[in-house]
């Protein structure tokens, strides 16, 4: 009865989570382009990157060694959680009147997400912990629990997608700074649920990690292996396109509203919805990981991942949501083997091909290249795409920026093709 209660609580746990994550995430960009800050969008999703490379790195040193893992989770959603209602708050009271000041509006965004992004990490030690506590395996235990977090950035999704605006019963919380306070209710729920959760007393002295592991600095020695620089070159290439979509999908599907001939589609009304597919796919994909590995190797899985994302963006800039909607269906669909296949078997890779004394520091180096350099810096130059054809073009076009990106994704797997040589060493070579 222990063991299923625990899992019970981890499970609402990551519930809770991704479901504050969700509330936001693939709606935001929408939210912000029709409140006249489009060529702005790129900034709030590079900003995740931005953060991504210290915030982690830093929290995670101080769970480590001064506050038990649930007490910094429950302190890092707090503060995120109270920064997100005030953005929401600052969107309802100023987006378009003089009073509106941009910076201000984003400086309480970044807040936010500095104190989100590492919880991310900190609530995996704290299932690791726990699963470990009572005699599990977290390999073989944690996966089943963590698809529930999926589950809640799902049902995230779908609730401010469908409910509408109090005030204005016409607009949906997607389209609405609504959202916002979903996200940052979610977050204060789980900060108060997170003192409850199994205390994760800090590591002895001298078992704790150090700021240049968390970082994976001392991983960057293995740029000296031709295998590795490769790599870890095309994991930040490929990490690059991870918030495209995130940033402009729902901006992108809604703007079809706007033409007399699709405004009506259930599509063009529920963007949030129909991008929902991407996160149910992406649940499935995680299962068929093992027989993709064992049948392709890293190289196949990992071209697959790449020629995936090439049909993400490409089948979006051919659909529309009306007799075209099936090309965003499928392009939702291919989105569980691009986002799967990548970040997991990348993990993997690293895993299996660096000894021991060096994994942990690896793992960071590829989280680093991939969602932190990677997408700070390909969310940046999408924006410039996105700016330069859509929002400040005489001619917007939004089927030339997904096309520019699905050429861009298969340059990058043409590439990869032909540079990177699978290692047949294991471990001991690194």
């Amino acid at each position: 009865m222990k063991n299923n209660a625990i899992s019970l609580r981890l499970i609402i746990m990551n519930f809770l989570q991704f479901a504050v994550w969700g509330a936001y995430l693939t709606s935001m960009g929408g939210y912000l382009g029709a409140s006249g800050l489009g060529p702005k969008i790129w900034l709030f999703f590079a900003t995740q990157g931005f953060v991504s490379i210290f915030m982690p790195a830093l929290v995670g040193i101080i769970a480590d060694k001064w506050i038990p893992a649930q007490k910094v989770l429950s302190i890092c959603h707090a503060v995120a959680g109270a920064f997100m209602l005030l953005f929401g708050f600052y969107a309802f009271k100023f987006i378009g009147t003089p009073q509106f000041n941009f910076w201000t509006f984003y400086a309480i965004y970044t807040t936010s997400v500095a104190f989100y992004m590492p919880t991310i990490a900190i609530s995996n030690s704290v299932a690791f912990f726990a699963l470990e506590n009572l005699g599990k395996d977290p390999v073989k235990d944690f996966p089943p629990i963590r698809v529930f977090g999926t589950v809640g950035f799902i049902c995230s999704m779908l609730f401010v997608n469908f409910m509408r605006d109090p005030s204005n019963p016409a607009l949906q919380f997607q389209h609405s700074y609504w959202q916002f306070y979903v996200s940052g209710i979610l977050g204060l729920i789980l900060s108060i649920y997170s003192l409850s959760l199994p205390n994760c007393p800090c590591k002895p002295k001298g078992q704790t990690s150090s700021l240049a592991d968390s970082l994976g600095l001392r991983a960057f020695k293995l740029f000296g292996k031709r295998h590795f620089a490769i790599f870890f070159i095309f994991a930040m290439l490929l990490g690059a396109a991870l918030q495209i979509t995130n940033g402009y999908a729902n901006t992108f599907i809604t703007s079809f509203k706007d033409i007399p001939a699709f405004a009506d589609t259930w599509g063009a009304r529920n963007a949030n919805a129909l991008i929902s597919i991407s996160q149910m796919s992406e649940t499935l994909c995680i299962l068929l990981i093992p027989f993709f590995m064992k049948k392709f190797g890293i190289k196949g899985v990992m071209l697959i991942s790449m020629f995936a994302w090439v049909l993400r963006f490409g089948l979006f800039g051919a659909g529309n949501p009306g007799s075209g909607v099936w090309m965003f269906v499928l392009s939702c669909i291919v989105y569980g083997m691009a986002f799967d296949f990548f970040n997991i078997s990348g993990a993997l890779y690293v895993n299996k091909n660096t000894s021991n004394d060096i994994q942990s520091s690896a793992q960071g180096l590829f989280m680093l290249m991939t969602n932190g350099l990677g997408a700070s810096i390909g969310t940046w130059a999408a924006g410039k795409v996105v700016n330069a054809v859509v929002y400040n073009s005489a001619a917007p076009s939004w089927p030339k920026a997904w096309f520019i990106f699905a050429g861009y994704a298969l340059v990058v797997a043409i590439a990869f093709a032909f540079l990177f040589k699978e290692p047949k060493t294991d471990a001991q070579s690194a």
